[in-house]
């Protein structure tokens, strides 16, 4: 595996691990500021550290205020060449400190490594830090678009990239709201021999319903480790996935024992889904639900 993809599954991983920790809540830090900064004028030198913020930073059109960035967001379109790379598991103060930043955009993942807060130091120093939870829901997604979008005195931008989002979401969701027979779907995050999946009350099981279809698992809730034999008792017509961290994610899937009876591997409706966009909690989550959509309904997303 190589290391792109492995700190990619690590990343998706510790997602899920926040979400089976803190339920379907959004816990942990309150969105909000703290320091003696909040109310100044809009900062200019933001250090991002989550690539779930960093790409609505960039989706609000102010990826060059970025002065630094977690490894994950460096690839994302918007963020200056050369950005200076911090550690995502264990930033160190000292060095945010030095980069003189007018505001840190933090995520409750960055308190994985250190096992308390990272950034309290930066805060005592008069520094703004913007703590952004992970979001389990589209509506707290739009929130979280808001709430960095006031923090960077862009509340207008922030609303236009809100209802860019939700016109893309009505679009799949009007041919949804049509659709009488809901295929059941099987959607992987995390491959054997530690299979997770979702149920309700996330944004995934969220836009298999917007694209008209049924999570086999929706009477669970949050993120979940199905067995194989719970999958098959299911029977997905359509089994989806993200993963990107092994080299032949859909053909590990139709290997497995007892999978080439499901009405998905005979019917040939194994797809990948891209993983940057259906596990980072941002306005492109419309592109991991066309793909869905399409994926499970050729029929009517076609054309």
């Amino acid at each position: 595996m190589g290391k792109p993809r492995f700190f990619r599954a690590v990343l998706l991983l510790l997602v899920v691990a926040a979400a089976l920790f803190t339920g379907c809540e959004k816990s942990g830090k309150a969105p909000g500021t703290t320091g003696a900064g909040a109310g100044v004028p809009a900062p200019l030198r933001v250090i991002s550290t989550a690539p779930s913020n960093t790409e609505i930073v960039a989706g609000l059109g102010l990826g060059d205020r970025i002065i630094a960035a977690d490894k994950y967001s460096l690839g994302i379109p918007g963020i200056p060449a050369g950005t200076p790379e911090i550690d995502f598991f264990y930033p160190d103060p000292e060095v945010l400190v030095n980069l003189e930043p007018d505001i840190v955009i933090a995520s409750e993942h960055n308190s994985f490594g250190a096992g308390e807060d990272p950034f309290k130091l930066l805060a005592g120093m008069g520094i703004r830090v913007l703590y952004v939870p992970t979001s389990q829901s589209i509506a707290a997604i739009r929130q979280d678009i808001m709430t960095i979008a006031a923090s960077l005195g862009v509340a207008e931008r922030g609303e236009d990239l809100i209802r860019e989002m939700d016109r893309e979401i009505e679009a799949v969701a009007a041919v949804g709201r049509a659709i009488t027979r809901k295929k059941p779907v099987y959607f992987e995050i995390s491959p054997f021999p530690n299979p997770v999946t979702m149920g309700r009350e996330t944004f995934l099981n969220e836009m298999l319903e917007i694209a008209g279809a049924r999570n086999v698992f929706a009477d669970k809730t949050g993120w979940i480790a199905p067995s194989a034999e719970a999958i098959l008792e299911r029977n997905p017509e359509v089994i989806l996935t993200n993963v990107s961290f092994i080299d032949d994610p859909l053909g590990e899937i139709k290997s497995r024992r007892g999978f080439a009876d499901t009405a998905a591997l005979r019917n040939g409706a194994v797809h990948l889904i891209d993983a940057d966009s259906s596990s980072r909690p941002t306005h492109r989550l419309t592109l991991a639900l066309r793909q869905i959509a399409l994926a499970v309904y050729p029929e009517y997303y076609g054309q």
